[in-house]
């Protein structure tokens, strides 16, 4: 298997926080359910066949994409192909930052995978065609960057208020308030909401349960033996009751049962 990462240098890196390309995984099963990371990612794929999405409960085939998707912010996990026989590459932009590149509100991609060209248009395709025109990974990472900058044009910078919340959820996701972080950007609540609504794709609160989630996850990763009640507290929860109802809502695992299920990709737990 090909496994590559590259983090884009500013200015392309105040958009894009991470590309990966990938050729040749070959997991032993065919469906995995992608819990939800708090990113947007645009996915590019370099072979002729579609991918699938499953319905949730009985994994049967709902929607199948092909070149390129963009997939939205979410606060539900959906039921994904595996990644056998796929070539990918697979852009993850900062968290708020994917505004300044889609040219749209990102509440219009909330909950949604949506075909690459209906938000891009023919420029997405261009790119798919340097990325499959790169003879090496390097080289393409190297393409994505020249065609990103240019999809871009010179609107290179997050919205900077945007930015220090996220952050700031980022950093403290246990202890936030949203009265204290209004105070200190300079907005009321309500029009911060609708400011982060629109250039994260969700309000704060709900963006800070999925980052409070994800930290539990990586301490999950992380840990040995796990003693749920201590984690729940580490990660900022009020106490384990409220923790398992968050992951089981974000995964539809008990925590135990993610735990059993997981297979070392983190996000992406084996369900068909």
């Amino acid at each position: 298997m090909t496994l590559k990462f590259h983090t884009p240098l500013p200015p392309l890196g105040h958009l894009v926080s991470l590309f990966t390309y990938y050729k040749g995984y070959q997991p032993g099963h065919r469906i995995d359910r992608f819990l939800p990371d708090g990113n947007v990612e645009l996915v590019i794929d370099l072979t002729d066949f579609p991918k699938q999405v499953y319905d949730n409960e009985t994994l049967a085939v709902r929607h199948s994409f092909r070149r390129a998707w963009i997939s939205g912010l979410r606060k539900e996990f959906i039921s994904i192909h595996a990644g056998q026989d796929a070539e990918m590459f697979v852009i993850t932009f900062q968290k708020g930052a994917a505004r300044a590149i889609t040219g749209m509100p990102l509440t219009e991609l909330t909950e949604q995978v949506v075909e690459g060209d209906l938000v891009f248009g023919p420029p997405i395709l261009a790119l798919r065609e340097a990325l499959l025109e790169a003879v090496s990974p390097e080289t393409k990472m190297r393409a994505a960057e020249r065609r990103l900058l240019a999809m871009a044009g010179g609107d290179l910078q997050p919205n900077p208020f945007v930015q220090y919340a996220v952050n700031q959820i980022l950093l403290h996701p246990g202890q936030l308030s949203l009265e204290a972080l209004s105070n200190k950007v300079g907005y009321s609540q309500k029009h911060l909401i609708q400011l982060f609504k629109e250039h994260v794709g969700l309000p704060p609160k709900a963006f800070l349960r999925i980052i409070r989630f994800q930290r539990a996850i990586a301490e999950i990763e992380q840990r040995g033996g796990i003693e749920w009640s201590h984690l729940a507290l580490d990660c900022g929860y009020y106490d384990q009751a409220h923790f398992i109802r968050d992951f089981k809502r974000f995964s539809g695992f008990t925590p135990e049962e993610y735990l059993r299920r997981k297979n070392g990709v983190v996000n992406y737990v084996p369900v068909g």
